[in-house]
């Protein structure tokens, strides 16, 4: 039979374990999200923009070629676009996931010592 000190001692490591698993991010999943949510974002308003036609279609959204090779204010273009964003909202969601991890284990390390 175990003492309530080793039964208490095993609890307090599992909610420790379980607490610095909780609180960090999966940076692929972040990033995966990010991207395509930002993906889909461009992909639709451009293609808003190009069926609603007009005479200047998507002056402010064109600017986008500056950042993004490839991309204009069509059809075919909203595909490069959307591959694009995905990719700057991968890179974001990730870079957003570490920063925050590595801020969490310095914290979560500073309360642990005190």
């Amino acid at each position: 039979m175990r003492s309530p000190y080793d039964v208490i001692t095993d609890q307090v490591e599992a909610e420790r374990l379980l607490e610095s698993t909780l609180r960090r991010l999966n940076a692929r999943i972040l990033g995966m999200t990010l991207g395509l949510l930002s993906g889909l974002v461009l992909f639709a308003a451009t293609n808003i923009l190009v069926l609603r036609g007009g005479e200047n279609v998507g002056a402010h959204l064109k600017l986008l070629g500056w950042y993004f090779p490839g991309y204009d204010v069509t059809f075919s273009g909203s595909f490069v676009g959307a591959a694009w964003a995905f990719a700057v909202g991968y890179v974001g969601g990730a870079t957003i996931s570490r920063v925050y991890n590595l801020v969490s284990d310095l914290k979560f390390r500073r309360t642990d010592s005190a």
